[in-house]
């Protein structure tokens, strides 16, 4: 079953447009164990992925990407603690569908990133909510 995920990335990290040139990436360097545990345990190649750009002027979401590689442990580890996927690109947004737009767009009231204090890299999102967000950011275009 296809599963819709939301995933968090500074600016100054890594970018859509770096995602969108290098065509994947390998999502690593995640350290907290509930994420971890969601890459690990729960993300499968085929799933959608919200591409959002945490601590940018503005934050949201800035396209989409999709799994490619399922959960496997992160290298040059001594034991398999931390976990990442590798993500692909589908498409860029022509505009932020900002964290202020999540926040007011009805059917996002129960989003996890729209939630106060709610700070995980990696969070599931429901199959409506990445439909609103998709035609928002396509709205826009």
């Amino acid at each position: 079953m296809k599963r819709y995920w939301l995933m968090k990335c500074e600016p100054d990290a890594y970018t859509i447009d770096d995602l969108k040139r290098d065509g994947h990436t390998s999502w690593e360097g995640v350290r907290n164990y509930q994420a971890r545990n969601m890459m690990r345990d729960d993300m499968q190649v085929g799933d959608a992925v919200l591409f959002y750009a945490s601590n940018a002027d503005p934050s949201g979401v800035t396209g989409l990407a999709k799994v490619v590689r399922a959960g496997y442990p992160e290298p040059r580890q001594a034991k398999p603690e931390w976990y990442m996927v590798d993500i692909g690109f589908v498409s860029r947004f022509a505009d932020v569908v900002s964290l202020e737009t999540l926040k007011a767009t009805k059917g996002l009231e129960k989003m996890v990133v729209t939630q106060k204090g709610s700070r995980l890299s990696v969070q599931p999102a429901t199959k409506s909510e990445y439909d609103i967000i998709v035609r928002l950011g396509r709205a826009k275009a």
